[in-house]
């Protein structure tokens, strides 16, 4: 999703929150996948600690583009905060915790863009492995480094054939996280190709629930909105609907309507809002 956003918005009936116009040309990236969440795969997506954030996308998800472009130009990268006239406010760990509910513990994630494939068990091509993990190989004019077409990934894994044996199950639910991790966590500011470095992971689908997929997907948000605080940059990617699911929580008079009938991962437990700290 790309639509371009000029701003311009009186933010005062919200404590004196906003009492300024604000003028931006943010673009924000953020691409909706077409694959279907069949029922057979979601075990797989519940063992790496992804279904309830892919749950919400299945349902819900319009990016307010004025209301964060907004809140994107108060960020300051040298603090990692939002500068408001009553101080600072970050999002914490805890936050992407009780949004998307990832897990916020357990092992780091790598970025590595060009060095991935030294994690690549025996040493094989990285496409060799991406055939032998999803069954088969896109052509080339779909390939363009360790890079291929979304549209290739969405049309051959678009819905998993009714009576299909259990590997046949695990490559649809690789391909569907590959596809996830791309387009809704891990975004970039083209969002037509998706990169294979999650092959790794992928492999071994009953240990993804071992990885901190919510300090990356937040580490990723910090760096998107860092790179938009350039007044030259003019694209925003990253997990989007953590940034907004923020501001709605924090500042309700800016939800739309019907937010709050959405059910948070967090919410349920006992201890959620007693021990919830979103100030610095």
């Amino acid at each position: 999703m790309a639509c371009n956003v000029v701003v311009t918005r009186n933010f005062d009936a919200l404590r004196g929150f906003f009492v300024t116009n604000v003028r931006s040309h943010l673009s924000s990236m953020r691409r909706q996948h077409s694959m279907m969440l069949d029922d057979r795969i979601i075990p797989y997506l519940q063992m790496a600690g992804l279904y309830h954030l892919a749950r919400l996308n299945k349902s819900w998800f319009q990016l307010d583009e004025p209301l964060v472009s907004a809140f994107v130009e108060r960020w300051r990268p040298e603090t990692h905060a939002f500068h408001m006239l009553f101080g600072e406010y970050t999002i914490t760990l805890h936050d992407t915790a009780y949004h998307l509910g990832l897990p916020i513990d357990g092992q780091y994630v790598s970025g590595d863009l060009t060095d991935f494939s030294r994690f690549i068990e025996g040493g094989r091509p990285p496409w060799v492995w991406f055939e032998e993990l999803l069954g088969v190989l896109p052509p080339t004019n779909c390939i363009d480094k360790f890079t291929v077409k979304c549209t290739w990934f969405e049309e051959t894994f678009s819905e998993l054939p009714q009576g299909a044996d259990d590997e046949t199950v695990r490559r649809y639910a690789r391909a569907y996280i590959m596809m996830f991790l791309s387009t809704q966590l891990f975004g970039d500011k083209l969002g037509t190709r998706l990169h294979i470095r999650w092959l790794p992971y992928v492999a071994r689908l009953e240990d993804m629930g071992q990885y901190s997929w919510g300090s990356a997907a937040l580490s990723w948000l910090y760096r998107c909105m860092c790179r938009v605080a350039n007044k030259n940059v003019v694209k925003l990617a990253g997990p989007l609907q953590l940034l907004q699911s923020w501001i709605f929580w924090r500042f309700p008079g800016f939800q739309s309507d019907g937010y709050d009938v959405f059910h948070w991962s967090l919410v349920s437990r006992p201890f959620s809002h007693a021990n919830y700290f979103p100030f610095i």
